[in-house]
């Protein structure tokens, strides 16, 4: 078993694959982004996920600033006979800029967009508690696209 261990991990270093966190200046990267959010329930949601997903180092003084600017939609599917939704489906749209604070310029920009949908409950709680669900799984999911690309544009990085 350990000999196929290491017979893996050879074959791998020779084809000149390397993991997004094993290369010094991504990880340090990543870590050193403050997030700058609007507000609202899903940009702290967002803000969240991403200092989590970017391991932001909070001891440390940033390097580079998110900008996020967030668009929301809620979109009825699934009607009754009676026109009234059974189904929604929450849309998040989020346009990044990546600033380098020592200079201001922008370094890089990119657009994030994730839908997800809840089922619409008779209860009123019951369909706060399904909406809100809703929305930290779009928040969710919208970090870690974000942190994706921002780790490969990082790693592209001279």
């Amino acid at each position: 078993m350990t000999l196929a261990a290491l017979a893996v991990g050879a074959s791998l270093c020779g084809c000149g694959f390397t993991p997004m966190y094993a290369r010094p200046g991504v990880s340090s990267g990543l870590s050193s982004i403050e997030v700058a959010i609007p507000n609202g329930r899903v940009a702290y949601l967002l803000r969240e996920d991403l200092d989590d997903d970017l391991g932001r180092d909070r001891d440390a003084a940033p390097v580079w600033r998110l900008d996020l600017h967030i668009e929301q939609s809620r979109d009825p599917r699934g009607l009754t006979i009676n026109d009234v939704a059974e189904r929604y489906e929450l849309g998040l749209k989020v346009n990044y800029s990546l600033v380098e604070l020592a200079t201001g310029r922008i370094a890089h920009t990119g657009e994030v967009t994730t839908q997800v949908s809840y089922d619409s409950a008779d209860q009123p709680y019951a369909g706060i508690a399904a909406r809100q669900d809703s929305q930290q799984r779009a928040a969710s999911d919208a970090a870690r696209r974000i942190q994706l690309e921002l780790g490969v544009w990082m790693a592209h990085q001279k």
